[in-house]
């Protein structure tokens, strides 16, 4: 590596210049090399080309310029030699160009408008200023005119015309009262562009005398005042009311009060209207309509859009402002006025018009003799500019010849030069709107070669590492470089060896045996010379037993171990982190030589503990976790806190220290293990106390050192385990003296926040580093890789300047140097920063997909030059969406999804794609500012793939040997269909499946009559769809077939399981379940009735069972007692003779039920009384129902009701 040097501030600037060329010949930044070398000059400052300058101050025109040696200067004046030792008001400074003409002792400043041109001037060419016209500003008198009354009847337009004088630069134009308050505009009161107010339609609250027209130079600070005008608004019904009081004309007095009228342009007039602009400039169209109701103005061009991002509406839409404007923009724009009575557009051609502008513009050649070179200057324009060469300022056509030089149009080649060919060439693009002027210096130079790296540098690197040895070199011709090893070793050649263009060599992976001796010579005509540099190669640092995870009880104590190894040559430092971070600031936290240790554990010290081992040329790390848990209640010990310590005082004060002396106060059974020292700074931050040090708890004296400008106190808190004590008493105050900072502000940031600025923070120093009263900071900032100066400003009690007109995204160095009363800090770090980024210029190119599958592809695209990302590439973003399905071709709501790929990537995959669909996507590079122009749309498209399941499966028309399956297409098909694919088997009552019957079905069916199937049996489909790549998800369906009605027997008494293999499995249906359930509850609550009468001991009475009778009735309730009549239930076993419904595969028994009321259960029509006995009577009566599976003549226990639920 090149050792870093310190260059003064011209140095520099000659550093960049010299590196402002065009050849193999690079000039290295070594500042003893710089003060040899010869140098044509080149401007480095000069004042606009359009200086307008205040008449009443000193003239101050600019032109600073560099070389080596250093150049003297000349003007000119209107294009004559102006002799500056006649004029005793013009002076120019020492060592510069800089003219500065005295008016404010006497000077007129209109003596010396003119156009004035600067030539900077030495031995090896003369470089010359752009031409500098100068015009004092004016700001001339309203002139008087006598303005009349404006009487406007309401709703009619009016324009108050302001008409200011023609000042330099033009005024700004503003309209105000009497009160100096700005008159409020809106949609139909607003001022043009001309400085004029319109009114769309006046309103009586218009009605006033002082519209005031202002007119401001901002040059000179001044402002002129139009005299005030006077507008009075009669309305319709105060016209008709003088009208009718003096004519009684009836017709006049029954008017509308306003009438209302279509919109006409107030300005543009016409139809039409022509516009010319410059490129890159603002271009400003108007319109401004009157009309009741008031107008709104529409904006279109015809044939395109409005340019995005640059399209701005002001002053109520009725101003289109487009900025930074190109031959593009070049068209008709048309304003649209409307109200509810119609509309009227005005149509401007505008035609955009460029000043020269560079392509290319002429960079400085550094040649060695005899080498061959070209100088070239392009630039476009409309009209097209004319290109014109001169030679140090003289028209190169006249010039003094030289044979090594070719004019060729817009490039001057040269072949073959020599010394006395270095001169400063100039090129001038000009056309009938401005002119480009750039200058170029061709420096020949003759040199033997000089090796400036410092002779035995010593380099170390790690074993296995690469190791770079540097070799910086500069001659003309350039030199040619060899490598040695060894003072008599051969030449180094091979794979192992990398040699770069400036002269480092390589070794990519260095063992121990590449240490020792290298030795680089250089060689060109004019001479040879050679440098010799160390190689030392040190083994790698390692840590040979690494901290372990611990799990340890809450205040314990645990420990980490982390041993290493490394070369005895470096020194390593160790250092522990928690969570990636330091250490917490608790004197629990110990850390040796090779552990760390945690005293007292707490909850809070539960995370991720992390070793790292550093020495200068490497770094290692290894980490564990703590897991802290609950530990076991012990019996707590009480101590107390110290008491704090006292008798402070302070002596041997001088300037940077002073000792501290204390007496501790009692320890409280627990000794003292150290001794916290505070500061207060009472001059920057009265009561708020800072840690200082801290000592053993043995100690009772301590050095400390202090700050400048610092009025301190101290005091001193003592520490146990317990905890720490109170503060003490603070110390008797001690101010320090002033001195210059010793530091500078940390953390110098250069970001912009706009294209065209750049924000340079920092951190402010605090209080007691100022070191003196006056802190302020002196910011400083130049473009880097541009011969510039340093431009700085001094501020105060801020953290942050911005710098306005940067170009977009370069960089800038930049520092920042505190000072104060006393002097300043040390010179300050350099840090580089950037200008204000601004969005992509270009697309990506040669956007390309590739289809990897159905649902996946790649794409890849062309990175845009970064010179056009104008910021940090942050990435590319794809944006892509589904045209359409191939399979349906119908369209839908585009849903565009994105993709991020940051950094430089080129390509990126795009999954989730739908099979069989057309896609579009575009690529866009993004930045810090946001996302770039869009590339072309990319159309690319999917192959087939699987189906998804079928959308519906429906079962219809059950008969005795067939079903009817329905089916829907699927929702997402992938591809074309090709078959369904249907599958059944039966399934039995034990729920086991019967062999699998596959058929295959067209794709263009949606039914499916199967037959010849099993009666009453169960079956089970799988049903899915087919494309050209495979089969997609199935969808399941059952179904039963319905029963053989023939063989169903009617109900009779016995015959309750003679059909029961026959039956249909209707236990699992939703229907059945929920009866069971209803059942089930009426049961549990008739039981729980029964349950309550008879622990009353009553019994259940019943006057007589019906034997005979079908529906047998049941005897009303005694009145006297409300209990039952008696029941013999050892006489009556008859059942019920209403059918039940019974599960599919099970039959229901007949069983006796002795003493219940289950047998009259589905007849009860009762309600139970307040105390929960049962009133009203039994009603016997049953009505037949239809047969359903297989029917029982009894009533149904509750022992056979629940095994019918389950």
């Amino acid at each position: 590596m090149m050792k870093k040097m310190s260059i003064s501030t011209s140095k520099t600037s000659l550093v960049l210049f010299l590196c402002q060329i065009i050849s193999a010949l690079d000039v290295p930044l070594d500042s003893k090399l710089l003060e040899e070398l010869s140098q044509p000059p080149t401007i480095t400052q000069q004042s606009p080309k359009d200086y307008i300058v205040d008449p009443r101050e000193n003239i101050v025109i600019q032109c600073e310029a560099k070389g080596k040696p250093p150049p003297s200067f000349s003007w000119t004046r209107n294009g004559t030699h102006f002799d500056i030792d006649k004029d005793a008001q013009v002076t120019m400074k020492p060592n510069s160009g800089t003219l500065v003409v005295n008016i404010m002792n006497g000077g007129k400043a209109e003596a010396y408008e003119g156009v004035y041109q600067c030539t900077a001037r030495n031995e090896r060419g003369a470089a010359i200023s752009n031409n500098i016209v100068i015009r004092p500003s004016r700001s001339p008198l309203w002139t008087k005119e006598k303005l009349e009354p404006n009487h406007v009847r309401e709703g009619d337009s009016l324009v108050l015309h302001c008409r200011p004088p023609v000042g330099l630069p033009p005024p700004i134009i503003f309209w105000m009262d009497n009160a100096f308050q700005r008159l409020p505009q809106s949609e139909r009161v607003s001022q043009g562009l001309n400085g004029d107010l319109y009114f769309a339609n006046v309103q009586p609250e218009d009605t006033r005398e002082d519209y005031i027209c202002y007119a401001r130079f901002n040059h000179t600070q001044t402002i002129q005042q139009k005299q005030p005008i006077s507008v009075k608004v009669f309305s319709m019904d105060s016209l008709n009311d003088t009208i009718a009081a003096n004519l009684s004309d009836t017709d006049i007095y029954g008017a509308k009060p306003v009438t209302e009228r279509p919109p006409v342009l107030l300005t543009p007039t016409g139809s039409t209207s022509t516009k010319v602009e410059l490129r890159g400039n603002v271009l400003l169209l108007e319109c401004i309509a009157a009309g009741l109701p008031t107008p709104v103005i529409r904006w279109i061009k015809e044939g395109g859009e409005l340019p995005a991002n640059r399209t701005f509406f002001e002053n109520f839409k009725k101003t289109l402002k487009i900025i930074d404007v190109s031959e593009a923009d070049s068209g008709n724009y048309k304003c649209i006025a409307r109200n509810t009575l119609g509309s009227v557009h005005h149509v401007i051609s505008v035609t955009v018009k460029a000043a020269p502008y560079w392509i290319t513009a002429p960079r400085n050649l550094v040649l060695s003799p005899g080498e061959d070179g070209t100088l070239i200057c392009r630039a476009n324009g409309n009209p097209k500019p004319s290109i014109s060469w001169l030679a140090n300022g003289v028209p190169i056509a006249i010039a003094p010849e030289d044979p090594s030089r070719k004019v060729d149009g817009d490039t001057i080649i040269f072949s073959h030069v020599q010394e006395r060919s270095s001169a400063v060439y100039q090129c001038n693009a000009s056309n009938e709107y401005g002119y480009l002027l750039a200058n170029a210096f061709v420096n020949v130079l003759a040199e033997p070669p000089r090796i400036l790296t410092p002779a035995n540098k010593l380099y170390q690197v790690i074993a296995d590492s690469p190791a770079l040895l540097d070799c910086a070199y500069f001659g003309s011709p350039k030199p040619e470089i060899e490598w040695f090893k060894g003072v008599k070793g051969s030449i180094l050649r091979g794979n192992e060896y990398v040699f770069h263009d400036n002269g480092t060599l390589e070794i990519p992976v260095a063992q121990k045996d590449s240490a020792g001796t290298y030795t680089c010579v250089a060689r060109n005509e004019l001479g040879k010379i050679q440098n010799e540099v160390q190689l030392e190669i040190k083994d790698p640092t390692m840590i040979i037993k690494q901290p372990e995870y611990k799990v340890i009880q809450r205040y314990g104590q645990v420990s980490f171990e982390c041993i290493i190894k490394h070369d005895s040559t470096l020194l390593p430092t160790v250092v522990w982190l928690k969570d990636n971070d330091e250490l917490p600031d608790d004197e629990r936290f110990l850390v040796g030589k090779d552990n760390l240790t945690i005293m007292n554990v707490t909850d809070k010290d539960d995370g991720t503990y992390t070793c790292i081992v550093n020495t200068t040329l490497d770094s290692v790390s290894a980490s564990a976790v703590l897991t802290v848990v609950a530990a076991p209640p012990t019996p707590a010990i009480i101590y107390a806190r110290p008491n704090p310590p006292f008798d402070l005082e302070l002596t041997g004060q001088l300037e940077r220290s002073i000792e501290l002396s204390w007496i501790p106060g009692d320890e409280n059974n627990s000794p003292i293990t150290s001794f916290v020292i505070e500061y207060e700074d009472a001059l920057h931050e009265p009561g708020v106390w800072h840690y200082q040090t801290e000592v053993p708890g043995t100690q009772t004296t301590a050095q400390l050192k202090l700050s400048p400008y610092v009025n301190y106190s101290f005091r001193v808190i003592a520490v146990n385990k317990i905890g720490r004590s109170q503060p003490s008493e603070p110390s008797e105050q001690y101010l320090t003296k002033s001195a210059s900072p010793d530091e500078n502000p940390a953390n110098v940031q250069g970001i912009g926040s706009e294209p065209d600025n750049l924000v340079i923070t920092w951190e402010p120093l605090k209080g007691f580093q100022s070191n003196g009263p006056g802190l302020q900071y002196k910011v400083s900032w130049r473009q880097k890789d541009v011969d510039d100066e340093w431009t700085s400003v001094i501020v105060a009690n801020v953290s942050k300047y911005i710098v306005s007109g940067t170009p977009t995204f370069v960089p800038y160095e930049v520092k920042v140097q505190a000072l104060n009363d006393l002097g300043y800090a040390p010179e300050p770090s350099e840090v580089i920063g950037h200008s204000g980024e601004d969005l992509p210029m270009v697309a990506p190119g040669n956007v390309q997909v590739h289809v990897i599958n159905s649902t996946l592809a790649k794409v890849h695209w062309d990175p845009v030059p970064l010179k056009t990302v104008r910021g940090h590439l942050q990435g590319y973003k794809v944006y892509y969406w589904k045209v359409q399905s191939l399979s349906r071709r119908s369209r839908r709501h585009v849903e565009k999804k994105i993709l991020t790929f940051k950094g430089n990537k080129t390509f990126g995959m795009l999954p989730g794609l739908e099979p069989y669909s057309s896609y579009k996507l575009n690529v866009r590079v993004v930045n810090g500012k946001g996302e770039g122009p869009a590339s072309p749309d990319k159309v690319f498209k999917t192959p087939e793939g699987v189906p998804s399941s079928p959308s519906f499966l429906k079962i219809t028309n059950p008969t005795l040997d067939s079903l009817t399956l329905e089916w829907g297409s699927p929702t997402h098909p992938n591809g074309v269909l090709t078959s369904y694919t249907l599958k059944f088997q039966p399934i039995n009552n034990t729920h086991e499946l019967g062999p699998l019957v596959e058929i295959r079905i067209p794709a263009n069916e949606s039914s499916l009559i199967l037959k010849n199937l099993n009666y009453s049996t169960r079956y089970k489909f799988y049903f899915n769809a087919q494309t050209s790549v495979g089969s997609g998800s199935q969808i399941t369906e059952e179904a039963v077939t319905i029963m053989d009605e023939a063989g169903i027997l009617h109900p009779a008494v016995g015959a309750g399981k003679a059909m029961a293999s026959r039956q249909v499995d209707i236990a699992t249906q939703g229907w059945f379940i929920g009866l069971m359930c209803a059942v089930a509850l009426l049961i549990l609550i008739l039981l729980i009735v029964c349950f309550i009468r008879r622990n009353k001991g009553g019994k259940y009475p019943v006057k007589e069972k019906e034997d005979a009778h079908a529906d047998p009735e049941i005897q009303p309730m005694k009145e006297d007692d409300g209990t039952f009549g008696e029941y013999s239930d050892a006489e009556d076993h008859k059942p019920l003779k209403k059918g039940s419904r019974t599960p599919s595969d099970r039959t229901v028994k007949k069983e006796d039920s002795d003493d219940s009321l289950v047998d009259y259960g589905e007849g009860v029509n009762g309600q139970f009384n307040e105390d929960g006995s049962f009133i009203g009577q039994y009603s016997g009566k049953k009505e037949k129902e239809p047969a359903e599976g297989n029917e029982s003549s009894e009533a149904p226990s509750p022992v056979n009701a629940m095994n019918s639920f389950v």
